[in-house]
C-alpha cells in the first residue's frame, strides 16, 4: 500500500457536490418506508405531512451547515464542526458512532438492499439463499453480494476522488431521471385513481392494531382513530423511516478538503441537493396515493411500495423496472456514502483519535487504509443479520447530533465573533431554533413512545467515553 504526504486536491465541482448530495441520500428508503409510515398514520394527509415535515427539517439544518461550511472548509465536516463549538470529546462520541454505526452500518443496509432486489433478476444472490452456517451466523446469498458491492466501490474509490465523482454523477443522475419518470408515468398512465379516495381520509389519523384482513374498503377494519398524545407518539414513529430516507445529506462536508471553492459550494450543494430530494420523495409519495388505495400502500408484500406502484402502472414489468431503478440507486448511494465517510476517519487520525494510518493519503491524495478499514466494518455489519433494527435506533442518535451541531452555530457566533462567515445561516435565529425545536420533540416523542429506538443508541455514543480517554493515554505515551 502505497503512502505519501500528498495533499487532498480541489478536484470537486459545485454539481459534483449537488450529485453526493442527492446521491448520498436516495438510497432504498423511497421505495419501502412508505409503508410502515402509512401503517402508523393511517391516512393521505398525514403521509404526505411526515414527509414534509421532514423535508423542511431536512432544508433548515442544510441551509444552517453551509454557516459551518464556510467557516471550516475542511475535511472532517460534522466532525469538526462539535469539536471547534463544544470540544474534542463531543466531536470524538460523533466521530466513534459514526464509524461504529452511522455511516457503516447505513453502508451495509444500503449493500443489501442492493442484493434484495438483485434477487429479482437473480434468485440465487437473494437474501434468502442460505450458502452455508458459520455458527455465529447464517451466511446468505445477498450478503456477500453486498460485501462484494461494497468491497467494489472501496477500491474504485481508492483509485482516486475522480472514479468516485464520475461513478457518483452517473448513477445519481440515472436514478434522479427515474424517479421524476416514475412518478410522472404514475400520474400519465394509471387510468383507475384512488387520489379522491384516499384524500377522504384528510388528517384523521388511524393506526392498525395488528390485523390484516382482507375486506373490501379504504383501510382494514381493524384500525382505529388516534389522537392526541397517541397522534404524536406514531407521528415521531413515522418519522423513524422518512428521517434514514433523507439522511446522509451531510456526507458533502466531510469533503470539504477536495471541493473547489469549498466555502461557497458546499453551502450551495446542500441546498440544492436537498431540495430536489424533498420534492421527489414528497411527490413520490403522491403518486403512491394516486396509484394505490390506501390499505395497499400500507400492506404491500415485504414492504415494497414501488414495486406494488410500478406492477399498475407498468403491468407487464413493473417490477423489474422497480428493481434495476433500486440496484442503480443503492449503488450510487453507497458510492456517496463510502467515499465520503473515510474522510471523517481520516480527520480524526489527523488529531490523534483513530488509528494512525487512517490519517495518510495514498498517491493519488485518498485516504486508503480509512476506506479499507470502514470496507471491513460495513462488510461485518453485512453479515450480522442485525443492521436493520439498528438503523431505526441511530435515527434518534442522528438527529441528537444534528440538533447539537446546529446549536453550535449560536455558540461559535458567540465564541468567535470575528471568524470570517462567506455564508451565514439562512433565517438565523428563528430558522436553526425551529430545528432544535422540531428535533427536540422528534427525540422526546421518542423516548416517550419507542424507547426501544434510543436507548441502544445511546449505549452506542457512551461506549465512546472510555475509548476518547484510551486514546488521549496513548497519545500521552506517544509524546
Amino acid at each position: 500500500m502505497a503512502m505519501s504526504n500528498t495533499a487532498f486536491k480541489p478536484t470537486l465541482s459545485l454539481l459534483d457536490g449537488t450529485m453526493i448530495v442527492a446521491g448520498s441520500m436516495i438510497g432504498s428508503g423511497i421505495f419501502i418506508v412508505s409503508a410502515d409510515i402509512t401503517r402508523n398514520v393511517g391516512s393521505a394527509g398525514w403521509l404526505v405531512a411526515v414527509w414534509v415535515f421532514t423535508g423542511i427539517m431536512t432544508l433548515i439544518a442544510a441551509l444552517s451547515y453551509g454557516e459551518l461550511s464556510g467557516m471550516f472548509p475542511k475535511a472532517g465536516g460534522q466532525y469538526v464542526y462539535l469539536k471547534e463549538a463544544y470540544n474534542p470529546l463531543i466531536g470524538f462520541l460523533y466521530g466513534w458512532s459514526f464509524f461504529a454505526v452511522i455511516q457503516t452500518a447505513t453502508i451495509a443496509a444500503v449493500g443489501v438492499a442492493f442484493s434484495k432486489f438483485l434477487a429479482y433478476l437473480i434468485p440465487e444472490l437473494g437474501n434468502n439463499y442460505l450458502l452455508f452456517d458459520a455458527g455465529i451466523t447464517k451466511v446468505y446469498a445477498g450478503q456477500l453480494v453486498a460485501i462484494f458491492i461494497i468491497t467494489l466501490l472501496t477500491y474504485i474509490n481508492s483509485r482516486g476522488v475522480k472514479e468516485g465523482k464520475t461513478i457518483q454523477t452517473i448513477f445519481t443522475s440515472a436514478k434522479l431521471i427515474a424517479l421524476f419518470g416514475l412518478i410522472i408515468f404514475g400520474f400519465l398512465l394509471v387510468k383507475n385513481s384512488y387520489w379522491n379516495q384516499n384524500w377522504a381520509t384528510g388528517f384523521q389519523a388511524a393506526q392498525d392494531m395488528g390485523m390484516r384482513d382482507n375486506t373490501e374498503g379504504l383501510l382494514p377494519t381493524s384500525w382505529t382513530p388516534i389522537g392526541g398524545a397517541a397522534l404524536m407518539g406514531a407521528i415521531a414513529a413515522a418519522m423513524v423511516g422518512s428521517i434514514f430516507s433523507s439522511d446522509a445529506w451531510n456526507n458533502v462536508t466531510f469533503i470539504a478538503g477536495e471541493m473547489k471553492n469549498p466555502k461557497k459550494n458546499i453551502g450551495l450543494s446542500l441546498l440544492l441537493g436537498t431540495l430536489v430530494v424533498t420534492l421527489i420523495y414528497v411527490s413520490a409519495n403522491l403518486m403512491y396515493l394516486h396509484v394505490l388505495p390506501l390499505r395497499e400502500l400500507a400492506f404491500p408484500a415485504d414492504d415494497r411500495v414501488a414495486v406494488a406502484a410500478a406492477n399498475i402502472i407498468f403491468p407487464a414489468f413493473g417490477t423489474t423496472i422497480i428493481a434495476v431503478l433500486i440496484m442503480i440507486s443503492t449503488f450510487g448511494c453507497n458510492n456517496g456514502l463510502i467515499l465520503a465517510g473515510a474522510r471523517v476517519y481520516y480527520t480524526m487520525a489527523k488529531d490523534g483519535l483513530f488509528f494512525k494510518q487512517a490519517g495518510t493519503l495514498n498517491n493519488q491524495a485518498v485516504p486508503q487504509f480509512a476506506l479499507w478499514m470502514q470496507c471491513i466494518a460495513a462488510s461485518i455489519w453485512s453479515l450480522s443479520g442485525r443492521y436493520g433494527q439498528l438503523l431505526d435506533m441511530i435515527s434518534f442518535v442522528v438527529v441528537l447530533f444534528y440538533m447539537l451541531t446546529i446549536a453550535g452555530i449560536f455558540i461559535l457566533r458567540k465564541k468567535q465573533p470575528q471568524a470570517k462567515r462567506p455564508y451565514k445561516a439562512v433565517g438565523y435565529p428563528v430558522l436553526p431554533g425551529l430545528y432544535i425545536l422540531m428535533g427536540a420533540v422528534f427525540c422526546i416523542l421518542l423516548i416517550i413512545y419507542k424507547p426501544e429506538f434510543t436507548w441502544p443508541g445511546f449505549i452506542i455514543v457512551l461506549m465512546g467515553v472510555p475509548l476518547y480517554y484510551l486514546a488521549l493515554t496513548r497519545q500521552k505515551k506517544d509524546a
